[in-house]
């Protein structure tokens, strides 16, 4: 039986390497449509836990991987070995940026090096992590077609950046369009008749740089209109005009505009990091992505400026930030998520706590914070916790917080999120962007 023919009658068997954000919800929607599923994941606890049927992501529930895993359509190994009896593999693998600001692509090169061990005929591989334009041609294809392959006859490769959006209840993988980019348009045919299974509109871009880039694209739109948003913001406090107030007024046009809004920075596996792709890959080709280094130093700046209002509140007050009492609130890079990667609140707690602050943090959706020297516990949100604050920040606007509760207890209340705009009179001197 052909892979064709396998991924028609859902006989095909997956691999999805990588059982993250991004991996787990692409497994758990090929299972759900029939197919059985292995997910390979360096991490044993995340494999226990999965053929347990155990979730350990909000946006995927627990109820969802038993019933999955009992029936026989979805578990989990270390092992990559099984990649010899697979007919498909998504590689869902992190890729971050080193303190360099360059690319760390060793994991997308640990997963190529482990599935060119074990690929064999009639095999579909597509790379679902977010990175530069050309990564495919230059990593993946040289490993595997380097077995004697030939891509688009023996092997089907392709590029298909995922769009998980952590949080998300309106878009999710099945009604989130797929872009597909193929080495060959056999690849891309091999890739559209997999993922259509399970995905409502599937996209087909000419390359798998094409694919690439469209990813980079997405998120670099996002990084220099927010960064746009962030320096007007910087403009309004200058001028004493109401940055959230201007852009409530400009949402009105109903063409020509569309909303942003600031922020104490950018958060996440995404919108931080994959623009930097894009720009050390132009520095690479001596072209400087001009737009891009400047909206990452206007959104890298934006921890500091929050940590200057809090500066200034405290001043206000006649007390200094060394030794005062600051409560941070939300740690997650958005709301209602339990992800700190790239959290603009790890800074705002780093450069406080530099200044001498005696800072803790709450948030109900993540226990403990351990990133670049910040080492924490999230603490209580209690009448008496905000009473002893000599400060409250609010850096994560999750919706279990109670913001009119806060203002009347919290003395000096700075909200770089518009959070608390619906409160009346709050007791709670409030210091916005």
């Amino acid at each position: 039986m052909t892979l064709l023919e396998k991924i028609e009658k859902r006989e095909a068997v997956i691999a999805v390497i990588g059982m993250g954000y991004v991996g787990l919800p692409l497994a758990v929607e090929f299972a759900k449509e029939g197919y059985c599923v292995i997910g390979v994941d360096v991490s044993q606890p995340k494999v226990d836990m999965l053929n347990r049927g155990e979730s350990y992501i909000p946006d995927v529930p627990t109820e969802l991987i038993a019933d999955l895993a009992q029936k026989g359509l979805l578990s989990a190994t270390t092992d990559y070995s099984v990649i010899r009896d697979v007919d498909a593999i998504s590689i869902c693998v992190p890729t971050p940026l080193r303190k360099t600001k360059d690319p760390d692509m060793s994991y997308v090169i640990a997963a190529a090096d482990e599935v060119a061990k074990y690929a064999h005929d009639d095999l579909l591989v597509v790379l679902e992590s977010t990175t530069y334009p050309g990564t495919t041609d230059e990593l993946i294809i040289p490993r595997i077609a380097h077995n004697g392959f030939v891509v688009g006859q023996d092997v089907y490769i392709c590029f298909s950046p995922e769009r998980i959006d952590p949080g998300n209840k309106v878009y999710g993988v099945r009604n989130t369009p797929k872009i597909i980019g193929g080495a060959t348009p056999n690849c891309v045919m091999m890739g559209q008749a997999l993922y259509g299974k399970i995905i409502d509109t599937v996209v087909p871009v000419s390359s798998t740089r094409s694919a690439e880039m469209v990813k980079l694209l997405e998120n670099t739109f996002r990084s220099v209109n927010i960064a746009l948003v962030n320096e007007v913001a910087l403009m309004c406090d200058k001028l004493g005009v109401n940055v959230w107030e201007v852009i409530d007024a400009a949402s009105t046009k109903p063409f020509g505009f569309m909303t942003h809004y600031p922020g104490p920075g950018l958060g996440g596996h995404c919108i931080p990091i994959d623009p930097l792709y894009l720009s050390w890959k132009m520095k690479t080709l001596n072209y400087t992505a001009r737009f891009i280094e400047l909206a990452t130093e206007v959104n890298s700046s934006m921890p500091i400026y929050v940590v200057d209002k809090v500066i200034d509140a405290l001043n206000d007050a006649r007390k200094p930030v060394n030794g005062s009492k600051i409560l941070v609130l939300g740690v997650a890079y958005k709301p209602n998520i339990d992800d700190s990667r790239e959290s603009p609140a790890i800074d705002v707690i780093g450069l406080l706590q530099e200044r001498g602050g005696e800072v803790t943090y709450h948030d109900p959706h993540i226990e403990s914070l351990l990133h670049e020297g910040v080492d924490m516990e999230s603490s209580p949100l209690t009448k008496e916790a905000l009473h002893e604050a000599d400060a409250v920040v609010i850096v994560t606007n999750h919706a279990a917080f109670d913001y009119a509760w806060i203002g009347e207890h919290a003395a000096i209340v700075v909200d770089s999120r518009n959070a608390m705009k619906d409160v009346e009179n709050p007791k709670a001197r409030v210091v916005g962007l």
